[in-house]
């Protein structure tokens, strides 16, 4: 249950949430997440990138929305992969995605000299996220 929550929300953040019956804050999540998209491009720039428009991705995504997706994605995994578990260890089991997070962000800084940005900052956050997840899998 504690990993489905967390797939829900790398597909999309909030979704989790809902799974974990936090309908309100699911729907934040998901209203959230679609605003910034919205604001930062985000979608736009990931079909050019992974079509091989590296530079074009990055001339069309909107940085100042863009800074604030991957805090915001890594966080709203974290949140329903963390509450998922009654009794998790908060401290602990945090350290993972927030390594996650910090990765995502500079990625997203230094995309400009990345060879494929959008991956390369996806996997920047989610492999530590699953490393984080199957280490602290028991608390």
């Amino acid at each position: 249950m504690r990993n489905i929550s967390a797939l829900f929300s790398m597909l999309m953040p909030g979704f989790g949430q809902i799974y974990n019956g936090q309908f309100l804050k699911g729907i934040i999540f998901v209203v959230i997440e679609h605003l910034d998209n919205i604001i930062g491009n985000i979608n736009r720039a990931i079909q050019l990138d992974f079509n091989g428009f590296h530079q074009k991705a990055l001339e069309v995504v909107v940085y100042d929305g863009m800074m604030f997706y991957p805090g915001f994605y890594v966080y709203a995994i974290w949140d329903a992969w963390y509450f998922a578990k009654k009794g998790a260890d908060k401290t602990k089991t945090a350290i993972p995605f927030v390594i996650a997070g910090y990765l995502g962000e500079m990625g997203a800084i230094y995309s400009s000299r990345l060879p494929v940005p959008t991956l390369t900052v996806g996997l920047l956050m989610i492999v530590p996220m699953l490393l984080g997840m199957f280490i602290f899998r028991n608390q």
